[in-house]
């Protein structure tokens, strides 16, 4: 019984220590959406030993949006320049998804720790 208590500690641990990663990415992508040149950043997820494991960081391949301003100093001979390829919608979502995430794991973990209090307290009895 007390293996699967931690177990599920480990678990719910190693999911929130996933998404906090993932929402660090997240912020990196809002806060460069205006970044010439600057590539989406993507996590992934894998289940080792019943925990959660980020994957490496990838750059995200999707194309940059071409931007008109003639005027700046990036701009080729037709006046456009490469923004990044960052979508604020899709960041959101991403960020929103990431937190309803940790959320559940923390619940997961409180559970858990509640759980492995009550054993004590029967124990001690």
């Amino acid at each position: 019984m007390m293996v699967n208590l931690v177990t599920a500690l480990k678990s719910a641990a190693s999911g929130m220590e996933a998404q906090s990663t993932r929402l660090r990415h997240v912020s990196e992508n809002i806060a460069n959406a205006d970044t010439p040149g600057y590539r989406r950043k993507t996590v992934s997820f894998a289940e080792l030993a019943g925990q959660v494991e980020t994957g490496p960081v990838r750059l995200d391949r999707a194309p940059f949006e071409r931007i008109y301003d003639p005027g700046n100093p990036l701009s080729d001979d037709t006046g456009h320049y490469d923004g990044s390829n960052v979508d604020l919608v899709v960041e959101l979502a991403d960020a929103r998804e990431a937190q309803r995430s940790y959320e559940a794991n923390l619940k997961l973990f409180d559970q858990a720790r509640q759980m492995t209090q009550s054993l004590f307290d029967l124990i001690r009895r």
